[in-house]
């Protein structure tokens, strides 16, 4: 499967994928209804794309005029893709690329608000049930009206008690489902 942006400043730009099969890149069908949902509120806007992988969603973010990505992921293999992938791009100043634990992360000290914070770890373990208790228990990551956006294997779904953040709307794209939760005001 090729990698590239879809649309915007950099469309058609061949993204690098991990070596290995540490990491499932999201499908060009996802990542487009993903960007067709959000539209014009991707401008100007900051994420947190946790799990990155590839980066292939910030960077789309990015590349739709998104003014900062924040990239972290555990391992070494998915950082060095990412960072080549956003030089090759031409997104290094606005990005920042972090190697470690997702979990780690969103429990320390807030220090920048997002927008959009994108979960996609690796499937089957519960990692994104975790990941969105802890940004719903640290929800100053958060713009006021930010975003968390879940996607997993629709297998994995389960209705989840939150404080702060609530479920707005589910899409599903073949074994993909794309979960939105906005944060209550």
């Amino acid at each position: 499967m090729t990698l590239r942006v879809i649309s915007g400043s950099a469309r058609g730009r061949k993204l690098k994928s991990v070596p290995g099969d540490t990491t499932r890149p999201v499908m060009d069908r996802v990542k487009e209804a993903l960007f067709n949902i959000l539209a014009g509120d991707v401008l100007d806007s900051n994420w947190w794309d946790l799990f990155s992988g590839t980066g292939a969603v910030g960077i789309e973010a990015l590349s739709r005029g998104a003014s900062f990505v924040r990239f972290s992921d555990l391992n070494r293999a998915p950082v060095e893709t990412i960072k080549e992938n956003v030089e090759h791009c031409g997104f290094s100043k606005q990005a920042e690329v972090r190697k470690g634990d997702s979990f780690s992360m969103l429990s320390a000290q807030v220090d920048r608000k997002f927008e959009y914070i994108y979960i996609a770890p690796p499937q089957y373990q519960e990692m994104w049930s975790k990941a969105l208790k802890l940004a719903d228990d640290h929800i100053g990551w958060l713009t006021d009206d930010g975003t968390v956006i879940v996607q997993i294997d629709p297998t994995e779904y389960q209705e989840i008690e939150l404080k702060n953040l609530e479920e707005t709307e589910q899409r599903k794209y073949g074994s993909t489902l794309i979960i939105f939760y906005d944060r209550l005001s």
